[in-house]
């Protein structure tokens, strides 16, 4: 088929051509008709403010699954799920998985948290069962906007993955692209990619996405905003054409709208959230604070006990941030994009593990960051839309858990955020508050810091351990003299590998 004929193409073929080899746990495509391509004839649902209505859906959607055992998976992935504590799946898991399973296309509208990542993940997973890629052919991709996300979802879909025995690869920039080459090149079932590094490496010949059946797409709307959409529709135009898409995320902009018209064929559609003032356990501060009192105001929000995460718009103004709590007494760390991808890694899990209390984050921090247990997001910089608000938030309050967001305000924006929460549907509590007074500790249980520095060991760079790309075939780089005197050890696959499942 020619590629670029796509956008009509696809919405006339049949059932009988979207085979992909795969047997077992496969209960067949849609019927992929005229009918299919989203905006048909039908009524389409009403669309929140800001957001394209919602494609229509000809096809009916199978209905939810109480549980996972009900589902068509294979018998080692439902062990998996056993012994990863997964007992029942989360609304957008139940409503989507029967579908996803079956091959249909699917637009997931959740926010962070809600359980998309398995959402899409199980499926892609159970229907690529069975199958061995070609090296450089990877049989399933998932695309995601930043390395923390392509992280978490490669950490998510690990212990499954090995379940099934299937190699998963995370290529993304800021790491060694000859690792991820030779990870590629060893052979790949399932890769989770940035557009920029995956682009990357096609141009070098060390991927071709021909074969690939499955496509998943999370975080959409990120991706558009980031600018990656001709990099994104370039890299969907070269996979397989009446393959499965899946499509999620936790906006749904007139950006993203162009993906659903152009690659999705009739589509499940699932809502988890419809607007971010649904989610009842989190609850949303605005803090009126003066400037003279805002950055005591700050120290004592993150002298608090448990851990935080605190936003602010520059990396300057985070590593100020950051260097003044340290000498506070508050265990304080940076993460924003001047900060390697195997410090900002060490970070994350030294926030994780406790050690770090305060997370002193820029944007780069938004998406792709789960750490469970964290009650409390600070915008001590208001963001600049509902939408960076809404993923900023999105830290807290996920798969149920309770949480708060607040955000300090100034006089002079007042204004401003007022327009921004009518956007994302919320209405918060506002109160004037001011350093030291009970009712700033009643929200957010700031204290006063102990005043005695502390210091905290630096990440340090692994260079035999990068997370972001497969370990198999790795060597570790050996001395010119040894290299002169000429080894014969063949590489083999580690039995370990830091962010894919391993080959065995």
């Amino acid at each position: 088929m020619n590629r670029t004929a796509r956008t009509n193409d696809r919405y006339s073929r049949s059932a009988g051509s979207s085979g992909s080899g795969r047997g077992g746990y496969r209960s067949g495509g849609p019927n992929r008709s005229g009918t299919g391509r989203s905006g048909g004839s039908g009524r389409r649902p009403a669309a929140l403010q800001g957001e394209f209505a919602l494609p229509v859906t000809h096809t009916p959607a199978l209905p939810p699954a109480e549980t996972f055992a009900e589902l068509d998976m294979p018998p080692a992935l439902l062990a998996a799920l056993s012994a990863e504590g997964m007992s029942a799946p989360f609304p957008i898991q139940a409503a989507t998985l029967p579908n996803s399973l079956a091959g249909r296309d699917v637009l997931g509208r959740g926010r962070t948290g809600s359980g998309k990542t398995l959402a899409f993940g199980l499926a892609l997973l159970a229907r690529t069962a069975g199958q061995r890629a070609e090296p450089r052919q990877p049989l399933a991709l998932v695309l995601v906007p930043t390395r923390e996300l392509a992280q978490q979802v490669t950490d998510a879909l690990t212990p499954y993955a090995r379940s099934l025995k299937l190699r998963l690869a995370t290529v993304v920039g800021g790491m060694s692209i000859g690792r991820q080459s030779s990870a590629l090149r060893g052979g790949a079932e399932v890769v989770v990619a940035t557009p920029g590094r995956l682009k990357d490496l096609i141009e070098r010949g060390d991927c071709r996405l021909n074969q690939v059946g499955i496509t998943v797409l999370d975080e959409a709307d990120q991706m558009a905003d980031m600018g990656f959409m001709p990099q994104v529709t370039a890299l969907l135009d070269q996979v397989r054409p009446e393959g499965q898409r899946m499509l999620f995320s936790a906006t749904l902009d007139r950006n993203v709208d162009l993906l659903v018209r152009r690659y999705l064929t009739d589509p499940v559609v699932h809502s988890v959230d419809p607007s971010a003032g649904a989610v009842t356990t989190m609850e949303h501060h605005v803090l009126h604070v003066h400037g003279a009192d805002k950055h005591a105001t700050t120290t004592e929000i993150a002298a608090r006990e448990g851990r935080s995460i605190m936003f602010l718009d520059t990396k300057h103004a985070v590593d100020s941030l950051t260097k003044h709590l340290l000498n506070s007494g508050v265990r304080a760390a940076a993460l924003h994009g001047g900060k390697s991808q195997p410090q900002r890694t060490r970070t994350l899990a030294q926030f994780k593990t406790g050690h770090v209390t305060v997370l002193v984050a820029t944007n780069v921090a938004a998406r792709g960051i789960h750490v469970d247990n964290l009650d409390l997001v600070v915008n001590v910089d208001p963001p600049s839309d509902h939408k960076d608000y809404l993923h900023r938030g999105g830290r807290t309050a996920r798969a149920g858990e309770s949480g708060s967001v607040v955000t300090l305000v100034l006089p002079n924006q007042r204004r401003t955020m007022n327009r921004l929460m009518a956007d994302a549907g919320i209405t918060p509590q506002t109160t004037q508050v001011r350093s030291g007074e009970a009712e700033l500790s009643r929200i957010t249980g700031a204290q006063a810091p102990s005043g005695t520095p502390v210091t905290i060991a630096a990440p340090v760079v692994e260079r035999t351990k990068r997370s972001g790309s497969s370990t198999r075939g790795r060597r570790s780089r050996p001395a010119q003299a040894r290299r002169a005197a000429g080894s014969a050890r063949t590489a083999t696959p580690t039995a370990r590998q830091t962010s894919s499942a391993p080959a065995a």
